[in-house]
């Protein structure tokens, strides 16, 4: 899986890491049960601090998406790809809102915002910029 992180992007870094394995889980590319690098080891290979790495894993663990089993590795989650809960679901709404706030405010039609989302998860599905 290849890993790219914009250093100018409003978005932090360990959040666009932890953002692309998730994109990695969602269209296959990691599967779970696969194993990730070490924290330093995946550090030194994108070349960011080890304390990065480790934000990112620990904001995936929250969500469920990978384990830290201490002294075997990193893993992603045996049950990454699961069924949403009631309590996953309200958290993606609400995470949605100001996007599609701001959509509304730049007068997207209901319709380009549909295409829009099921363009991105197309292009998540293939692996897709």
């Amino acid at each position: 899986m290849f890993i790219e992180i914009e250093p100018q992007s409003a978005v932090p870094i360990y959040l666009q890491l932890a953002n692309q394995i998730m994109e990695g889980v969602a269209n296959g590319q990691l599967p779970p049960g696969s194993p990730l690098p070490s924290g330093r080891a995946f550090a030194a290979d994108l070349s960011m601090n080890m304390h990065t790495v480790n934000k990112a894993y620990h904001y995936l663990e929250e969500k469920k998406m990978i384990e830290i089993i201490p002294k075997k590795g990193v893993f992603i989650h045996s049950n990454a790809l699961r069924k949403a809960t009631e309590e996953e679901k309200q958290r993606i709404e609400q995470e949605l809102r100001p996007i599609l706030a701001e959509a509304i405010c730049l007068q997207l039609e209901k319709e380009e915002m549909e295409k829009m989302i099921e363009r991105t998860i197309r292009n998540i599905q293939e692996g897709a910029k």
